[in-house]
């Protein structure tokens, strides 16, 4: 695959559509530093997948986007596409259907990138692995950028392997051995999965067939439990039934039992009855007898009480009568005390009855004087209280009517202001109701009309916005057209110039018979190859001694081979020249070789390619290279094309610059008009919206006066009505203040009423204490008179109770004495009644003991019947009772049959005589309830030890046997699929090793001869080291200059350095040429002797090789050495543009 063209479009600086020609031989790229020359180099590698922002010398991958200008906008994409030409089909075959291949790569801002191949969408990855089968990519190190040459110098051993990589041609096995390990790593990590699955299911269908085995079991317990179900409810129907009839017999047995223990009870009863009466009378007499007894010993108590006491009696008597004699002699010693103190009160007594002598006429006095001084006080106090109510009455109304005055006044002035402002408000209101009107009016007049302008503008801005529009694409149009066609006349008038140089150049050194000839386009190889260097011999005379000398035609022709062309039919020569011309004939390649046994002598055969055959056996083919004079013919041929190709292209340029010129200006006027427009809209947009505002402040306007002449009458009216109301309201109160009496007078009056006030009252207190003073003075005489007079009476009648006590104490003496005698006789009576009473209790005991008899056995009667009572009532109770739990049995057995038919029929949904039907069991050979609630009971424990059972456990098995059996055949795939890429690494790496070892010997090789190449003699090679395995070892250079001793790149001189890397860069080529190399200013660091060996070295690079190469340079010696320049220039701040020119072919043309 070859790289014929680079076409960049708002990539970085390069805003306009640029193409730069990739060509066979070297292509230069020189300008000026920052004029965007190593841009091209960022476009070829970022359109070969380059997805690192840095490598781009960006901070993001957008920053390859144009952006923008003093001059420029920016732009909102960047393109950059490659054409290849593939007319080997060298491509891979996804993309190897056509003979040019079209790699587009474009990103857009937000949106990032997007790949094509020949318009089809493709991946990043497939574009790297379509330039890595190419042996080139992003990354090749046939793409040297700045400072790439040091990177090398300094790269490590194993950095360095990728330029065998590249010369061995398996960058692309890399990466086919990179996404095989992946996708190994991916099958084997689905091979885990699977494994893990299939173990998984494996366990699950273990666990499913366990879980079907329960299932078969659970529907068999169930099966099993069903029927002994059925048996045991039948078996409880046919049992409740079977009780139901034993509990209706019972129930009439109980029935007829019950009847006659009632019978029974009711004659126990009548009995009961019968004893119950003949008891009272019994009771009666044995309560009257026992009643008798109770009175006699209460008696017989009674007197041992009177004996006791008697006793007592006489005990306390002497006792009585000792202390009396006692009492009496305390008594006659008190008398004598009681005497002295009555003497001395009654001395006491007089003495206040003399001191309390007038006390009650001068006790009246004083009262009857405090009591006027009363009446006065009281009398001036009712009038001062008088006057004061009066005065305050008179103050308040004075104070009311001054304030409804003060009231009136300020409401009369405030109505009559109000109403005053309210007229001047409503004369404002009225006249801005006018104005709002009139504003209204003009306000919808200047709306209509900046709705009519805002139409207006809409019309023009859309107009101009079209005009502008399809002018601007005009313009872009015109500017591409312009810049095209500017740069493809550029390009001509580049070659044209340096191609009649050339020309000149060659003219110049002397007459030629060349410089004669006229030869038609495409038959220049032709010439040359009948002529060679023959034609660089002059014209000359007759005389001169070497050249081409006129001689006269033969006179016979020699005839050329039947159906060959003389050659002169395509070319104009001199007379000089006719012999020889004459002589050569134009065939086809391929006939060449056939017609040239037929050739006479001096004759020979040429073709279009430049094949000659000569009559004498002489044969030369057109893989050598073009003779000089062939060259110099192509080159004059060619300066004619470039001329008449020039006009017409300095033609185009001007039409199209004149265009463009007319579009730009054109552009600029209906620039200035959209903007107009624009701004003529935005002013119709703010007028319509100013006279919108306005319409609206208007009729607000309008509606506020409005409502305010209206507001503001109404108040004019009410403010005046306000304003007569206060005025009649103060004429009033200023009449009935005048009304009023005169404030001080009563004030003074009051004064004096409290004067004369204050003169009563000091009198009244000053009498009042005296009268409190005579009044305390008499009760405290009367209350020490009534003590002394208490004392007296109390001390009297002490000796008088003391005298009448000592009377009492001699007569209770003595009748204490009398009564102790008669006690002492009291004992004996006692003793006599106690005898007596005795024999009467003895006799009332043996009739109450008879009594009690007659009665015990009443009672014994009376108890034998109730018994006899009870216990025929407890017959008759538990006969009824027994009857009870007949009847309740009898309705427990029928309930029970109705909850038997019920469960049955709720369980197995048949009646009792169906199920024993579908038991299909003799109802006599049945076993017991108890022994099939056992089997039911034992059933359900073996159910219920199943536990959670998978009733879906064979479908369950079923799906999961299935997706075993479907993981288990891909997984036979899978690990098929490993051992595939197993195989294919291996394969891959075995391939590697061999292609890599292969390329290290040719490099090595090559290494050598162009390091002795470019050194002029040293010796140097590759060394492989760090491991035995060659994939994964690093490249190590040794090399040793003329005169000094082997060593490691790194200890070379810079200048040493770079030829060094630059022999092994092209030494890689040698060996895996790839399809273009672009060196960014590699020859900085050379030297003018230098620089011409790294230039030879370039020539015999593109001789050996079909690589093309991009050098970007600053040197003029590599310049000159281009087959082709391309410059790089920044007229427009920011943006470059590229012009070019063809060297060699201006070279040939003018040599």
């Amino acid at each position: 695959m070859r790289f014929s063209r680079l076409r960049l479009n708002g990539f970085k600086s390069f805003v306009d559509p640029t193409d730069l020609v990739i060509a066979d031989g070297l292509t230069g790229v020189v300008g000026p530093n920052g004029c965007g020359k190593s841009n091209l180099l960022e476009a070829l590698r970022w359109v070969m997948g380059e997805n690192r922002h840095k490598a781009m010398r960006g901070g993001s991958m957008e920053d390859v986007i144009f952006a923008g200008a003093s001059t420029r906008p920016a732009r909102n994409f960047a393109e950059v596409s490659l054409i290849i030409d593939n007319a080997e089909r060298l491509a891979p075959a996804a993309f190897n259907d056509n003979d040019n291949l079209e790699i587009v790569r474009r990103i857009t801002r937000d949106a990032g990138s997007a790949y094509k191949v020949s318009s089809k969408d493709v991946r990043a990855r497939d574009v790297q692995m379509l330039f890595a089968d190419a042996s080139t990519g992003a990354h090749s190190p046939a793409l040297v950028r700045q400072g790439q040459i040091s990177e090398l110098i300094n790269a490590k051993p194993k950095a360095r392997r990728r330029i065998l990589e590249e010369a061995a041609g398996i960058s692309g096995l890399y990466q086919r051995r990179h996404e095989a390990e992946l996708k190994l790593k991916g099958a084997e990590t689905n091979l885990t999965r699977v494994d893990d699955v299939i173990e998984q299911l494996a366990a699950q269908l273990s666990t499913l067939a366990r879980q079907a085995r329960q299932a078969a079991r659970y529907r068999e317990i169930g099966e099993n439990l069903r029927r002994a179900e059925g048996m045991l409810l039948f078996r409880r129907w046919s049992e409740a039934d079977t009780a139901m009839l034993a509990a209706g017999e019972q129930l009439r047995d109980r029935t007829t039992a019950a009847g006659a223990a009632e019978t029974a009870a009711r004659q126990a009863a009548k009995a009961r009855l019968a004893a119950e009466g003949a008891l009272p009378p019994l009771r009666e007499d044995e309560a009257i007898a026992a009643a008798v007894l109770q009175r006699l010993q209460v008696q017989r108590d009674t007197l041992q009480d009177q004996e006791a006491r008697a006793l007592e009696t006489i005990e306390t008597l002497s006792a009585r009568i000792d202390q009396l004699g006692r009492d009496m002699e305390r008594e006659t010693g008190l008398n004598k005390d009681a005497g002295e103190t009555i003497e001395r009160l009654e001395w006491e007594a007089r003495e206040i009855a003399k001191a309390g002598e007038g006390h009650d006429a001068r006790l009246e006095e004083a009262q009857i004087a405090a009591r006027e001084a009363g009446g006065v006080l009281q009398t001036r106090e009712a009038d001062l209280s008088q006057l004061t109510e009066d005065v305050a009455r008179l103050a308040a109304r004075h104070q009311s009517a001054q304030r409804l005055l003060s009231d009136n006044r300020t409401t009369l002035q405030k109505s009559e202001a109000d109403a005053e402002k309210a007229k001047a408000s409503m004369a404002d209101a009225d006249a801005a109701l006018k104005q709002a009107e009139a504003d209204f009016t003009a306000a919808g007049e200047a709306e209509t009309a900046a709705v009519a302008t805002a139409e207006k503008a809409d019309v023009t801005l859309a107009e101009a916005e079209n005009a502008r529009a399809e002018t601007q694409s005009r313009e872009s149009d015109a500017r591409v057209l312009r810049a095209e066609a500017e740069g493809e006349a550029n390009a001509l008038r580049a070659e044209v110039s340096a191609l009649a140089r050339l020309v000149e150049r060659d003219t110049a050194e002397g007459g030629q018979v060349l410089d004669l000839l006229t030869v038609q386009s495409g038959y220049e190889k032709a010439l040359g190859a009948a002529l060679a260097d023959d034609l660089r011999a002059p014209a000359i005379s007759p005389d001169a001694a070497s050249g081409w000398a006129t001689l006269q035609p033969y006179l016979t022709t020699q005839g050329l081979p039947d159906g060959v062309a003389p050659l002169t039919q395509f070319v104009e020569v001199p007379e000089v020249l006719a012999r020889r011309m004459n002589q050569v004939g134009l065939v086809r390649r391929e006939e060449g070789a056939q017609l040239q046994a037929v050739l006479k002598p001096g004759q020979r055969l040429v073709s279009l390619e430049g094949d000659v055959w000569r009559w004498d056996g002489f044969r030369a083919a057109s893989e050598d290279a073009p003779s000089a004079a062939a060259l110099r013919l192509q080159q004059l041929n060619r300066l004619v094309e470039l001329k008449r190709d020039l006009e017409e292209a300095n033609a185009t340029a001007m039409g199209a610059t004149q265009a463009h010129d007319a579009l730009t200006k054109y552009l600029a006027e209906l620039t200035e008009a959209d903007q107009a427009a624009r701004q003529a809209r935005r002013d119709a947009d703010r007028l319509v919206a100013e006279a919108n505002r306005a319409a609206s402040r208007a009729e607000a306007d309008r509606n506020l006066s409005q409502g305010k002449l209206e507001s503001l009458g109404l108040a004019v009216k009410r403010h005046e009505e306000e304003a007569v109301n206060a005025r009649r309201a103060l004429t009033e109160a200023e009449r009935a203040a005048a009304d009023l009496g005169d404030m001080d007078t009563a004030r003074g009056e009051v004064e004096d009423i409290k004067m004369t006030v204050e003169a009563a009252r000091i009198t009244m207190m000053s009498r009042r204490s005296a009268h409190d003073e005579v009044r305390r003075e008499g009760e405290a005489r009367l209350r020490r008179s009534q003590e002394i007079t208490k004392e007296v009476s109390g001390w009297k009648h002490r000796l008088e109770t003391a005298n009448k006590r000592s009377a009492e104490l001699a007569e209770r003496k003595t009748v204490s004495e009398a009564e102790l005698v008669e006690a002492t006789a009291a004992p004996e009576e006692i003793a006599a009644k106690r005898s007596e009473l005795a024999d009467a209790i003895d006799e009332a005991e043996v009739r109450r003991r008879a009594s009690a008899d007659k009665l015990a056995v009443a009672d014994t009667a009376l108890r034998d019947a109730a018994d006899a009572e009870r216990n025929a009532e407890r017959a008759a109770s538990e006969a009824r009772e027994a009857r009870a739990r007949s009847e309740a049995r009898a309705d427990a057995a029928r309930e029970t049959v109705a909850y038997a038919e019920e469960r049955i029929m709720e369980a197995q949904e048949v009646t009792p005589a169906q199920l024993l039907e579908n038991l299909d069991t003799d109802l006599d050979k049945m076993p017991a309830a108890e022994v099939v609630e056992g089997q039911v009971n034992a059933l359900k424990r073996q159910r219920d030890s199943l536990g959670a059972v998978n009733l879906r456990a064979e479908e369950d098995s079923v799906e999961v046997q299935v997706e075993h059996d479907g993981l288990v055949a891909e997984k036979a795939d899978l690990e098929a699929a490993i051992s595939a890429l197993r195989h294919g690494i291996a394969s891959l790496n075995k391939e590697g090793r061999e292609r890599l070892l292969t390329a290290f010997e040719q490099v090595n090789e090559n290494f050598g001869l162009l390091f002795k190449h470019l050194f002029g003699g040293g010796e140097a090679k590759l060394v492989l080291v760090e491991s035995d395995d060659p994939l994964e070892a690093g490249l190590e250079i040794m090399c040793q200059p003329p005169g000094k001793k082997l060593s490691t790149l790194s200890l070379l001189s810079g200048g040493e350095q770079t030829l060094t890397a630059l022999a092994l860069i092209f030494a890689v080529f040698l060996a895996n040429p790839a399809p273009i190399c672009v060196l960014d200013e590699v020859d900085a660091p050379l030297d003018d002797a230098n620089v011409t060996r790294f230039c030879d070295l370039l020539d015999e690079m593109t001789r050996r090789t079909q690589t093309r190469f991009l050098i970007i340079t600053h040197h003029a010696v590599t310049m000159s050495r281009m087959d082709r320049l391309f410059g790089v220039t920044m007229g427009e701040q920011g943006v470059s543009q590229l012009v070019s020119v063809d060297l060699k072919k201006a070279a040939a043309m003018v040599a």
